[in-house]
């Protein structure tokens, strides 16, 4: 590594949130108490896929990895930013800080080609239901997902060694709550012309490639819903869809503010909202919109529940 870049055994200072410390208590609990409610729903929901047979499809096996991305997702950024609420330094060492990014692009590429693949299966469903074991098996759904996995590791490495490149030769206060890519390189005393330029390709073939998918597959399937004959079956798709595009729409719109825009390399100052939705809140939101809002996966809870409840013990005749 370049000598210049000694400097960096000290690592990075993370000050996101600092400007309002009368609010650390406050904005620790929130954050908690998100942390702990994305756990257990995206961990639930995987442990429910994996453990009940007839959830072995297609559509359950994306959604079970969607689960585990949102999960790694939480676990490379909550816990330190969590951490650095009450800590004095707020440091996170470099390769802390590689780790941490590297693992966040993971989930949110998976993310991306998993929500296609997922949309995908949604149009085979409805609009060629007749087909769909042919035209969507749980081979294909299979090697799908390790793709999702496969491009999400090969554009996370190629980031984070693009990344190595950079010389920390100034301050070490990252302006945000974890370390992203963008406000380190701000922080790059090299000029990051290449590094902007291979995240543009990367993320944006990435992004506009899936929610092209997204976009044909949704369009097509309200086409579909709306050829229905049934008022109660199309309000009932309608709504489904309705709730899976608004969480889809939120993840894509913030990743492409984020990374996509020419412009956000120079403006800091609107990182962390935005970071916020991508890496809090879809997680959050994602076992609600998919798995509690699925009738098949609430009557596997339910039976589950039952099965684990203790059998009656029968009341013995009192004594006279």
């Amino acid at each position: 590594m370049n000598e210049d870049n000694h400097s960096l055994t000290n690592g990075f200072i993370l000050i996101g949130f600092m400007d309002h410390p009368d609010l650390k208590t406050v904005l620790f609990v929130v954050f908690f108490a998100i942390y702990l409610i994305t756990m257990v729903g995206n961990l639930g929901l995987v442990a429910l896929i994996f453990m009940e047979h007839r959830l072995h499809t297609p559509m359950y096996i994306f959604l079970g990895n969607l689960a585990l991305m949102d999960s790694c997702c939480s676990c490379a950024i909550t816990p330190k930013m969590l951490e650095n609420f009450f800590s004095e330094d707020r440091m996170i060492s470099l390769y802390e800080c590689m780790a941490q990014f590297y693992f966040l692009c993971l989930a949110e590429t998976a993310d991306c080609f998993l929500l296609a693949a997922m949309a995908y299966d949604r149009y085979v469903a409805i609009c060629s239901p007749l087909h769909y074991h042919t035209m969507m098996s749980k081979k294909l759904s299979i090697q799908m997902t390790m793709g999702a996995y496969i491009a999400g590791n090969l554009h996370s490495m190629i980031q984070v060694v693009l990344l190595l490149r950079l010389v920390f030769c100034g301050s070490h206060q990252i302006n945000h709550f974890f370390c992203d890519i963008l406000p380190l390189y701000r922080l790059s005393c090299v000029n990051p012309y290449i590094n902007e330029l291979m995240i543009l390709i990367f993320a944006g073939s990435v992004q506009i490639f899936s929610i092209a998918i997204v976009l044909i597959s949704y369009l097509c399937i309200l086409f579909t819903i709306f050829k229905m004959k049934s008022k109660q079956g199309r309000g009932k798709a309608l709504s489904t869809c309705a709730s899976h595009f608004l969480s889809v729409s939120i993840f894509y719109c913030s990743l492409l503010f984020m990374y996509v825009q020419p412009s956000s390399v120079k403006e800091g100052d609107k990182d962390i909202p935005v970071a916020i939705c991508y890496t809090l809140v879809i997680p959050l939101l994602n076992p609600f919109i998919y798995g509690l809002r699925n009738q098949e996966v609430i009557n596997v809870m339910r039976r589950t529940m039952k099965k684990r409840k203790p059998h009656n013990i029968q009341k013995q005749i009192p004594l006279p």
